[in-house]
């Protein structure tokens, strides 16, 4: 732990968000050294009954709230709103993720806090807009920007990311990204002898659901047209055993090697298969003989005959699979949390900050201490 960058030591960060994105946000600033305040309404931050939890303690709320301060405040009342005005005074950087113009009526506002501070709203839509006020998730935002569209199943159905919350927690390293750069600029700001100047940071889940899909959006506004798929057959099958493996090659010499690994080399030499373009356009073809050829032996098998090919491939791991295989374990990869009520977890590690093994607060766990002092 004495190893760990800690860059954010003494920093104070008031977290007024729930769910996923403000949360994780909030806990990679933690991660860094930052002191986080979380403040959680009298029935807790909505992410405590989700998954599974044991009282007002979830796997969830444990993975994106670590290393913090629960503050219970029932801001529907004058005293709630007066103690998170006193912690926003104090506040290094303030989130909040309201639906807009939540925040204003509580009180919880760029104003509130130093002449400095890094504020940062997160919204499903924005804080401007026709669809501002709109309901958002992680689903609703896969959908609006088509990355729904670009996740089609082997059933033809386009998919969300399924248990994946990818726009959540794309929005939580956006916002993390933004806030870095607000603090980045700060001190650039003292240490050419100027007043740091305050930050409002607006972060939305659609943007940055649009930002994972930066490429796929500029190809298809340049041909005004979906684009055909890049890279047919690279994709998942399965194998006699009933698992499934993923290969991919990204250049064109590679197919003739994929066909060849698969034992069937005369598709290499098919003109309907002659190129990228060539085997999208024939697709309907192409992957029905080869779910047949694949479903002839265990995909276990097919795995270790294209990684001996040095191709890009893998068996679909589900998560226990990860966390036995003995790569993961020979570089502790993942490290055990006690985390108060639940027990040990397996938590991966933050990539390029080390380990950390520090749990999440109970609901209110920190609430007297924190306001006594208010009071210093």
């Amino acid at each position: 732990m004495a190893d760990r960058p800690q860059p954010y030591r003494g920093l104070f960060v008031l977290d007024a968000s729930q769910g996923i994105a403000g949360p994780y946000c909030a806990s990679l600033l933690a991660a860094c050294g930052a002191t986080v305040v979380k403040i959680e309404p009298p029935a807790g931050d909505w992410s405590r009954g989700l998954s599974t939890r044991e009282g007002t303690q979830s796997v969830m709320h444990v993975a994106f709230n670590r290393g913090k301060r629960s503050v219970m405040l029932d801001l529907q009342t004058d005293a709630g709103r007066a103690a998170m005005a006193k912690l926003a005074e104090r506040a290094d950087v303030m989130l909040e993720a309201f639906r807009p113009g939540v925040a204003k009526r509580l009180g919880l506002v760029p104003e509130a806090g130093k002449a400095d501070v890094v504020f940062l709203s997160i919204s499903g839509f924005g804080q401007q807009g026709p669809n501002a006020e709109r309901p958002c998730t992680d689903g609703v935002a896969q959908a609006f920007t088509g990355l729904v569209s670009l996740n089609i199943g082997a059933d033809g159905v386009p998919h969300r990311t399924g248990q994946l919350m990818a726009v959540d927690m794309t929005t939580g390293l956006s916002a993390m990204i933004a806030v870095q750069a607000a603090l980045a600029e700060q001190a650039a700001d003292r240490a050419a002898g100027a007043p740091p100047r305050r930050r409002v940071l607006d972060v939305s889940l659609m943007q940055s659901a649009a930002a994972l899909m930066a490429f796929n959006i500029a190809e298809a506004g340049l041909l005004g047209r979906v684009p055909p798929l890049s890279n047919v057959p690279a994709g998942t099958y399965q194998g006699s055993d009933g698992r499934w493996f993923m290969v991919a090659f990204l250049r064109e010499p590679e197919w003739v090697q994929f066909c060849a690994v698969a034992g069937r080399p005369e598709l290499a030499e098919d003109p309907r298969f002659q190129g990228f373009p060539k085997r999208a356009e024939h697709r309907d073809i192409l992957l029905p003989i080869l779910r047949e050829t694949f479903a002839q032996r265990p995909a276990t098998d097919w795995a270790e005959r294209f990684k001996a090919a040095r191709m890009l491939c893998d068996l679909v791991n589900s998560p226990l699979d990860w966390l036995a295989d003995p790569h993961v374990q020979a570089v502790q990869a993942a490290l055990p949390l006690d985390q108060p009520g639940l027990g040990a977890l397996p938590f991966p590690r933050l990539p390029g900050l080390g380990p950390w093994s520090v749990p999440a607060p109970a609901l209110g766990e920190h609430t007297e201490a924190v306001l006594r002092e208010l009071e210093d």
